[in-house]
């Protein structure tokens, strides 16, 4: 029973790979749109700006997204 738990602790997943594959792949990207300023021809949806806000990821300052250092973090493990 111990040994399960230990390996599920191994394999949970954490920041934007808890989210799937594709979603992850398409964060992480919004995540280096953002923080490239490229929002004028990468537009990030609301559905996927909020997610990142939510995770702690981006905050607003003013109109304008920018990456928190969690988020700066968590854009780095995919590079």
């Amino acid at each position: 029973m111990a040994r399960s738990r230990h390996v599920e602790a191994i394999t949970e997943k954490k920041g934007l790979a808890a989210l799937g594959l594709d979603n992850a792949i398409r964060l992480r990207w919004a995540l280096r749109d953002i923080q490239a300023k490229r929002l004028k021809w990468n537009p990030v949806s609301r559905d996927d700006l909020q997610t990142l806000i939510d995770m702690g990821y981006v905050e607003m300052k003013g109109e304008e997204p920018v990456l928190t250092l969690t988020g700066m973090d968590e854009k780095e493990i995919g590079d």
